[in-house]
């Protein structure tokens, strides 16, 4: 039987504070230890300011696991129908142009209103709603092979925050709650996503370039091998949303997507940092985050070394599929059939 809905009263700042129904607060969300709707609800309460200050103001697309992690999900970036009319939306878009009104996280009390729904992954786009006409976010995912070491990770994340000194630029490291790491640039609101994103290509290939028997800015997954990282460029692709910082995600063990200092990515077990211990963490040593967006970063750098690459005869990388094609990509095909679909040279005449 469903445990009664509750009603928590949830601050909304200033002293004020917003009710928030929760239904069955006693279901089961993470099956290792057995936390519940509830306690995720007074996770999110605890980490309330970090989270906030990581994605306060921005579009937010929900992945909803209404039996919890163990459970079936879905994606929902349009947010349901008759929501609360204190809920703040926005309109995003897809590549092809279709709108939807999403989550805007104003307060925790979204956010507690969104875990009612089943939310156990949130997406916040890389832009706030105020200002969607600009990125205020490089997002660098560093995604491990299949045969890659969590130590290869952490070498590669040494390796980035080595190039980003070397150009004067600021990045700031989190877990992504499963094997890899993300590197996030607090970044000054005049560029496009499209600029930021050609700004991560070139970081990936010139980390190639220094590094190719550890790091690998190669689109396609036939030419990565399966025992590098990847550096994900198109993670800041237009559109494209990655999982939010201080969030749990939706595995059984209730993993956060946790900021880190630089100094805590030579020891940190992302797999030990879960809703059960993070709240502890903060309070006893602050966000590693704190004062992040205070200090936007120039991508001008970067982005010289992408005309660079360019003017030498370089093209842009691949896109993902869903966008339409775009100036100075390459074809848009994996090598090993663009070798098949290409006939070779013609005969000599007999």
């Amino acid at each position: 039987m469903a445990s009664p809905a509750i009603e928590v009263e949830v601050p909304v700042g200033e002293g004020a504070t917003r009710t928030v129904r929760v239904s069955s607060p006693d279901k089961t969300f993470f099956p290792t230890r057995g936390e519940t709707k509830r306690d995720l609800v007074a996770y999110y309460e605890a980490v309330a300011e970090p989270l906030l200050a990581a994605m306060g103001g921005r579009p937010t697309m929900l992945q909803r696991f209404p039996d919890g992690a163990a459970g079936k999900s879905f994606f929902q970036k349009r947010v349901p129908k008759n929501p609360p009319d204190w809920l703040q939306t926005t309109v995003v878009s897809t590549p092809n142009g279709t709108t939807s009104d999403a989550l805007v996280v104003a307060d925790v009390a979204h956010v507690v209103w969104a875990v009612n729904l089943g939310c156990l992954g949130f997406h916040p786009w890389p832009y706030r709603a105020a200002t969607p006409e600009v990125a205020d976010e490089a997002r660098i995912d560093l995604d491990p092979g299949p045969r890659t070491t969590f130590d290869q990770v952490r070498e590669a994340a040494a390796e980035v925050r080595s190039l980003l000194d070397e150009v004067g630029i600021a990045g700031h490291p989190k877990t992504t709650g499963n094997r890899g790491l993300h590197v996030y640039v607090s970044v000054e609101p005049r560029w496009s996503s499209t600029e930021v994103r050609a700004a991560v290509v070139a970081l990936a290939r010139e980390l190639e370039r220094r590094r190719p028997d550890l790091i690998t800015a190669q689109w396609w997954k036939e030419e990565r091998g399966d025992d590098l990282v990847f550096i994900d460029f198109n993670q800041n692709a237009p559109h494209k949303t990655v999982f939010g910082a201080w969030c749990v995600r939706p595995r059984v063990g209730g993993q956060v997507s946790t900021p880190l200092a630089w100094d805590e990515v030579a020891t940190v077990d992302p797999q030990a940092l879960t809703l059960a211990n993070v709240p502890a963490k903060v309070a006893a040593e602050g966000d590693p985050w704190a004062g992040k967006d205070d200090r936007p970063q120039s991508l001008e750098p970067l982005l010289a070394w992408f005309q660079r690459d360019i003017d030498d005869g370089l093209m842009d990388a691949p896109w993902p599929p869903v966008y339409p094609k775009q100036p100075l990509e390459p074809p848009r095909v994996a090598p090993s059939r663009a070798r098949k679909e290409d006939p070779g040279d013609p005969p000599e005449p007999g």
